[in-house]
């Protein structure tokens, strides 16, 4: 049986009441080195959430923000989650209709967004929300970011109901859906505890400091910070990630927590002895990893290093599977854990029919009280259901003991430094360019990143393969599809595997392609 983590966090009073309670308490460094209090930062958030109301902001509705890492996105969120409403964070990468479109599906009420990237979407795509606040400057057609709040009162509103994020993921097969989740209908005071109390299955304690060193539009590093200032912390917050700044940071302001994917581990294992020797990292309590498989060896060293310090798990936005205490994986290397209180786990076969010990399946899940929906896709919502259960395409089995073991994280899903990227997304970009006969897209291993993107090209009749049309396609993909998921190589070949169906038998390619990178 997995040790049971002691629950020193389930009476934290949460964020707001902390922000009444002890204001002078530091609750966000910058990535500039800024400081705000949790009174300073409660009070924007208070007002912020009288501007949204003013806006008609009510329960259910959406707010979309287009920011990145800062105080900013803290206190958008905590806005907006205590008006019982959804925010719905954007990945700042994307490209204008990309970004045009998550707004519109969303049916966000308001838009907020840094003035640089705002100015991309004014004028150049439709579907905009009225209320739109840009951060840092001026755009034509956007209000500035102090109008939203600076006219507001700095008391908690009235009728204050917990919110949620709202995420949006894709599959492999179109356009990404917003992952919609049934509000509790708590008040925040009475949520608090409930969320705390699993993070200290994750190495949490009380009044620690959590340190942001990934983006937070991605649902785990924006939550994690949230809860994080639940439970009292206080959150450092990193623009990018920085080996060295990171190792910098945890000894400057005695970080206890962060979250992680394996990318960071193996750049930080890169750097110099002398420059790893350099900090003290005795502070850590646990360093959190998921979004991608982490190598048994590199996991081994990162424990070598900072002590048995790492808790795993395996999640997608639409939600958690299992999690891994670090004398666990210890006892099994390679597990993801087994699934925590309140969570079914079920392996099936093609059939939807459980499949016996240690034979491989895919992985289906449910998360109790936890129901999601894909936000105005009924059909995607459905076919990811069996039995009341669900599943994001997760491969793995179950050993003699409980213990999930992930063999293949989606069939065709690329994992690029911890950030999921979609085949199918890229194909119908690319198919669109007059060149392009036929297109597969297939991640091939990274020594940095993990994986990277190389797609593999028909020619149209008359187009000549080379050199010269791999440049073409590089600049049509800058001109429609976000940086980390334009393809690092293009390769050219005349056919492609196919079934009599006609469907593309993409793991054929992989394995002809495979190791070439």
């Amino acid at each position: 049986m997995p040790p049971t983590a002691p629950d020193v966090t389930s009476d934290s009073p949460g964020f707001y009441a902390l922000a009444l309670q002890d204001p002078q308490r530091i609750a966000f460094i910058g990535p500039e080195g800024d400081q705000s209090t949790f009174g300073e930062l409660g009070a924007r958030v208070n007002r912020i959430s009288h501007g949204l109301r003013a806006l008609g902001v009510g329960n259910h509705d959406m707010v979309a923000i287009l920011v990145r890492n800062g105080r900013e996105y803290l206190e958008l969120a905590l806005a907006t989650l205590q008006i019982g409403a959804y925010i719905v964070p954007i990945n700042t990468h994307l490209a204008p209709p990309e970004v045009a479109y998550i707004v519109k599906d969303s049916t966000a009420k308001v838009l907020v967004a840094h003035a640089d990237l705002a100015e991309h979407l004014d004028g150049e795509v439709g579907g905009l929300p009225a209320h739109r606040f840009a951060i840092g400057g001026e755009v034509a057609d956007w209000q500035t970011y102090p109008e939203l709040w600076s006219d507001q009162p700095e008391d908690q509103p009235g009728d204050r109901a917990m919110g949620a994020i709202m995420n949006y993921t894709s599959g492999t097969t179109g356009r990404p859906k917003g992952v919609r989740r049934p509000l509790s209908g708590l008040s925040p005071e009475q949520e608090a505890p409930l969320a705390a109390r699993h993070f200290s299955t994750l190495g949490f304690r009380r009044e620690g400091v959590h340190l942001v060193c990934s983006p937070l539009y991605h649902a785990a590093p924006g939550a994690f910070a949230i809860n994080a200032l639940h439970l009292g912390h206080t959150v450092v917050c990193h623009l990018k990630f920085d080996a060295e700044a990171v190792l910098r940071d945890i000894e400057r302001y005695k970080v206890t927590t962060s979250h992680m994917v394996p990318t960071h581990f193996h750049r930080m294992l890169r750097l110099p002895e002398e420059v790893r020797s350099r900090y003290d990292l005795s502070s850590i309590d646990s360093l959190i990893h998921a979004a991608a498989p982490c190598p048994v060896e590199v996991k081994k060293q990162m424990m070598e290093w900072v002590g048995p310090k790492l808790y795993e798990y395996l999640a997608a936005t639409e939600g958690g599977m299992s999690q891994v205490t670090p004398e666990e994986w210890l006892a099994k290397p390679g597990t993801v854990g087994r699934p925590q209180p309140g969570t079914t786990l079920r392996i099936v076969d093609e059939n939807g029919d459980e499949v016996p010990v240690g034979q491989p399946g895919t992985i289906y899940f449910s998360n109790a009280g936890q129901a999601f929906e894909y936000y105005n896709d009924p059909a995607k919502t459905a076919a990811a259901r069996l039995d009341g259960l669900s599943t994001v395409g997760d491969f793995g089995y179950l050993d003699e003991d409980g213990y999930l073991f992930l063999l293949d994280r989606r069939t065709d899903l690329i994992i690029s430094g911890g950030v999921n990227i979609y085949p199918a997304e890229i194909e119908q970009f690319l198919i669109t360019h007059p060149s392009v006969q036929d297109i597969a897209v297939i991640g091939v291993p990274d020594p940095d990143w993990g994986q990277s993107v190389l797609a593999i090209v028909q020619p149209s009749p008359g187009v000549t393969p080379g050199e010269a049309l791999a440049e073409k396609l590089q600049a049509y993909c800058a001109e429609g599809l976000a940086s980390y998921k334009r393809p690092r190589r293009f390769e050219f070949r005349d056919d492609f595997p196919r079934t009599e169906a006609g469907k593309l038998q993409r793991r054929k390619l992989r394995d002809e392609y495979l190791g070439t990178s």
